[in-house]
């Protein structure tokens, strides 16, 4: 009877261990060997502004008055801190965003500069010298920790987020992740993305890793399998199993003997 059990436990302890998906179900962006690694080249290419993206906007003189704003002296106060920040605006699904004064106007498949210009030119009808300042809100990077298990959206407002702070952002590697293989993923995914890989394990590695990021960059980080742990979790019910009709026979069998 042990000898079966044995047997029992031997054929599924096989049948998991060559399963990779069985063992490491959250693993997630696995290419194949042949898939291509491209040589990293710092981009040259400015952010497009896409619909559904939010865009903040200032319009303030070249003497720094803002535009924006009203009568009431309160208000007023209240405008000028917003402005400062910049008004927020969505672009709608057909690319166009609806702004004071000038009214709905298109602005996707424009870079935030040529955005700014056009902005500046259509204000210079209403009033003297208008500064336009644009910043797109939403852009935003994706980090995935250990094989997939963890993850964060890293906002990224600005143009200077690096891998380092994007990986600091997030929490920082764990115990089991792999600081050697961190891999990032560039482009559309549906349309064969760039993959890159970056190895921050060592100061020399380190000086050539602290890349530039760009909006909708993913940062996956591989992990050690952990093998063993996972092993026990996938059989862990099946011993249970084992162990309650082992001892439901043990205990009819003993009735049954002393009967």
């Amino acid at each position: 009877m042990k000898k079966k059990f044995l047997l029992f436990y031997l054929v599924i302890l096989v049948f998991i261990a060559n399963s990779c998906k069985v063992l490491r179900p959250s693993e997630m962006f696995q290419t194949d060997e042949n898939y291509p690694v491209s040589d990293f080249e710092p981009s040259k290419n400015e952010y497009i502004i896409h619909p559904y993206d939010r865009i903040a906007l200032r319009v303030v003189s070249n003497e720094g008055e803002s535009f924006f704003g009203t009568g009431n002296v309160s208000e007023s106060s209240a405008n000028f801190q917003r402005n400062q920040q910049g008004f927020e605006f969505p672009v709608e699904f057909d690319g166009y965003v609806k702004l004071p004064i000038i009214g709905r106007i298109k602005i996707s498949g424009m870079t935030v500069r040529e955005a700014e210009d056009h902005l500046e030119n259509l204000y210079a009808n209403y009033f003297v010298n208008p500064f336009v300042l644009l910043q797109v809100t939403n852009r935003k990077v994706m980090v995935f920790m250990d094989s997939g298990t963890k993850a964060k959206i890293i906002e990224m407002p600005s143009e200077n987020l690096t891998l380092i702070e994007a990986i600091a952002q997030s929490g920082g590697l764990t115990e089991i992740s792999k600081a050697y293989k961190i891999k990032l993923i560039r482009g559309d995914l549906t349309k064969n993305p760039e993959i890159y890989y970056w190895n921050i394990s060592t100061l020399a590695d380190l000086k050539n890793s602290n890349i530039i990021l760009e909006a909708n960059d993913i940062i996956y980080v591989d992990s050690r399998p952990q093998y063993f742990n996972r092993v026990l979790r996938e059989i862990a019910p099946y011993l249970t199993l084992t162990t309650t009709i082992l001892t439901i026979y043990g205990v009819f069998f003993k009735l049954k003997a002393s009967n």
